[in-house]
């Protein structure tokens, strides 16, 4: 059985100790969760708690993370996943206090 193939895998640590992690893989085949063919996670969090996250894990389809609240999303694109991801990871970002 053809195994994913990791598009791209990044890590960034900012200051403040925020980390920004992206991993995103091809999928062999689609499905009816993954219609696009991808599987992914991107990760923003600071001390361990995670700030901002997309994923779309199985059972729960394309879906955001936005402090302790989870909404689904439509996904368009690749590239417009991972824009609308650091949209929202800067924003909330740029909300926390210097500690």
């Amino acid at each position: 059985m053809p195994k994913a193939e990791l598009l791209i895998r990044q890590r960034d640590d900012l200051p403040n100790d925020v980390l920004i992690e992206i991993k995103i893989w091809q999928l062999p085949e689609i499905d009816p969760e993954r219609p696009h063919g991808l599987k992914y996670s991107l990760y923003c969090g600071r001390h361990g708690k995670r700030l901002v996250g997309y994923d779309n894990e199985r059972g729960k389809g394309d879906h955001r993370h936005i402090g302790d609240r989870e909404e689904s999303f439509v996904f368009v694109s690749m590239e417009q996943l991972i824009q609308d991801f650091y949209a929202d990871a800067f924003r909330i970002i740029g909300e926390l206090d210097d500690d």
